[in-house]
């Protein structure tokens, strides 16, 4: 009986308070109650990423190893939760380590202002999606799946994509004195693409994480959850950054 309630479709009242929470105006203090906590995990992980790309050498790819195993070991336990059928299981951790492997492989094989250009885009992205988000608020994208991100957050992502392509392309990624004009059109193609990238990336741990009940892959990081929570938008970028470089010239 139990079983036949959890299957039903949601009832008519039920559904209209859904709808109804997604206008509802939330005070800008309760949205950003978790900022302080969240800002000094983020300065850590910054230290110890700049660090290692500062290293260099086995530093960073060692960081790299850990943080890919790290992100297979929560995306593992999110499959195994999230099914007790044992092809999807097995389907899901082959599918999971292709998934996280290649990426891996990838960022490893990248020059350092590659790598700096792929994980400052996506800290933009989630930067200015979460700033935007939890300040303007508005319509959910998918509130079924992830119930926080909406299309202002998306825009802030766009914006912050854009703006980052742009510091990129002008400082880093080319020897001082050697900077690359680029029309806005473009940056904000660019821009347009590794946020709806990344945030396909954030889409995807979100359905996985409701498949397994689970509203953070760990409580590793606080103010942020597990190691795939801050990799979920990477992977994608990273992949598609990987494509890119190996396309012929």
């Amino acid at each position: 009986m139990a079983d036949d309630e959890a299957d039903a479709p949601p009832r008519k009242r039920d559904r209209l308070k859904e709808r109804a929470k997604r206008y509802v105006r939330v005070p800008f203090a309760v949205r950003t109650s978790d900022l302080p906590k969240r800002v000094a995990s983020a300065l850590v992980m910054l230290a110890i990423a700049g660090a290692a790309l500062w290293a260099g050498g086995i530093w960073l790819r060692g960081l790299i190893v850990l943080v890919a195993l790290g992100t297979y070991a929560e995306f593992a336990r999110l499959i195994w939760r999230a099914t007790a059928n044992a092809v999807w299981r097995i389907a899901g951790l082959a599918a999971g380590l292709i998934y996280i492997g290649v990426a891996g492989l990838f960022l490893t094989a990248f020059p350092l202002p590659v790598i700096a250009g792929v994980v400052g885009a996506v800290i933009f992205v989630d930067s200015f999606a979460y700033g935007f988000g939890r300040t303007l608020g508005g319509p959910k994208i998918a509130p079924r799946v992830s119930p926080s991100k909406t299309w202002a957050g998306l825009l802030g992502g766009i914006v912050g994509a854009s703006l980052w392509a742009f510091i990129w392309l002008n400082w880093l990624a080319f020897p001082p004195g050697i900077g690359v004009t680029v029309p806005v059109f473009p940056l904000i193609a660019v821009g347009a693409i590794v946020a709806v990238a990344a945030q396909s990336g954030d889409f995807f741990e979100s359905w996985l994480k409701r498949k397994a009940h689970m509203k953070d892959s760990s409580n590793l990081i606080p103010g942020h959850g597990g190691i795939f929570d801050r990799t979920d938008g990477l992977i994608p970028v990273i992949l598609l950054a990987g494509l890119f470089v190996a396309l012929p010239a």
